[in-house]
């Protein structure tokens, strides 16, 4: 791709209502994971690493926390002519919001106009994963595709809840794009497994834009790129689909190879924070060759006090981050946010707990996720009977995993 421009559009207006509460005031990929990151910064950290440094975040719901964390933590050099910048919806066409995801770039044609790129890299912004976008964009251009699909091959039957690619014999070009079929096709060779899609495009420019034209056009359109462009697309035999699989990051094992995650429900989110407490963990945040980026807290590193007894500060299985204070508790299995209290003879067992949220003495969190500044009172008990959970207007996941929403105070 030497000598092509590219630019990085990441879609990150969604609402993410099956996150609630963790949603009820900030956009999905402003979620706070993995102790400091945000959900954007998987996505963005991939297009830097990656070399693209010219990007657009396209946002809509609840996006303040969202902007505030791209516009202070992701500075890149404009000497160079290099950034990354929050594009709110602009209603540039009409007095209406985004209606969806090919429908948010619609709006935001201006962009596209203003870098006159050659390719557009097209990415959402709340899965966790790690990928080199060169190497797909390389093979976009090897195969002259107009489009072309990030997919995963996942066992068929689980691929019903994904947009699913069927191949033509060759493997790579796109037959058929499929929203959430009954019966998943098998891929070439693998029919035991599907394509799914992972919500990552390539797009030659021209293509894009005509594409977004004709869909614009069209009052039967859900304006989705998934749902309507890529479909729209390979009617026109111009997408590819590029398998995730054949993707190596620098740093990377065989054991973190070909992880990704939609953290898109209250479960997904909690199990890919347990990947990260494994004693090997299938997604390592230590990889230094391909980092994730985030904004640092100025703050103290964490601190284990008293050595009593049965009243001892430790943390097992854990990810403990700046400012977090375990004093006289037990933690285990568990991702504490940045500023986190865990006060004497309080027990904490396959948690997340976020910024600044206190757990006090002898009081017990497990199987939870607690939101910012929340208060569990001395004695007080969160996870432990879901049915009380619920009666107490907690949100209990299907998995059975109890979220205590921002700020609450949790009495025992």
């Amino acid at each position: 791709m030497a000598g092509q421009r590219v630019l990085g559009i990441v879609l990150a207006g969604g609402a993410g209502k099956r996150l609630a509460p963790l949603t009820a005031d900030r956009a999905k990929s402003a979620v706070p994971f993995g102790g400091f990151y945000r959900l954007v910064d998987f996505a963005l950290s991939n297009l830097v690493n990656g070399g693209l440094r010219r990007i657009c975040v396209l946002t809509q719901y609840k996006s303040h926390s969202l902007d505030r964390h791209i516009s202070t933590t992701w500075r890149l050099s404009s000497l160079l002519g290099y950034y990354v910048t929050p594009v709110p919806a602009q209603q540039r066409l009409g007095p209406h919001w985004q209606t969806g995801s090919a429908d948010a770039i619609y709006q935001s044609l201006n962009l596209i106009y203003d870098e006159r790129p050659d390719l557009v890299a097209v990415v959402g912004a709340d899965h966790v994963y790690r990928m080199d976008p060169m190497q797909m964009i390389d093979q976009h251009t090897a195969w002259g595709a107009g489009a072309t699909v990030a997919a995963i091959p996942v066992p068929r039957m689980e691929a019903m809840d994904f947009g699913v690619v069927r191949t033509a014999p060759d493997g790579h070009r796109i037959e058929a794009f499929l929203e959430k079929p009954a019966d998943p096709p098998g891929r070439p060779g693998q029919p035991d497994e599907a394509f799914a899609s992972m919500g990552d495009y390539v797009f030659d420019t021209d293509v894009l834009v005509e594409a977004l034209r004709k869909d614009a056009a069209d009052d039967g359109s859900r304006h989705s790129i998934g749902g309507d462009i890529i479909p729209m697309l390979v009617r026109e035999h111009a997408a590819h689909v590029y398998d995730f699989l054949q993707n190596k990051v620098p740093g990377t094992d065989a054991r973190d190879l070909g992880y990704w995650r939609d953290v898109g429900t209250i479960d997904s989110y909690f199990d890919a924070h347990m990947d990260l407490c494994a004693v090997h963990p299938v997604f390592n945040l230590y990889n230094d060759r391909w980092p994730i980026l985030t904004y640092v807290p100025p703050q103290p590193p964490a601190k284990f006090v008293l050595d009593d007894g049965d009243r001892v500060g430790r943390a097992i299985n854990s990810m403990i981050s700046n400012g977090v204070i375990i004093s006289g508790g037990l933690v285990r299995n568990s991702v504490l946010s940045p500023g986190a209290r865990v006060d004497s003879w309080a027990r904490v067992d396959r948690a997340v707990i976020l910024h600044g949220s206190r757990v006090g003495r002898h009081a017990v969190v497990e199987n939870a996720i607690l939101d910012k500044n929340v208060v569990v009172m001395e004695g007080a008990a969160v996870g432990v009977d879901k049915e009380r959970d619920r009666a107490r207007g907690f949100v209990v996941s299907s998995g059975g995993v109890t979220v205590v929403g921002k700020g609450q105070v949790v009495t025992p």
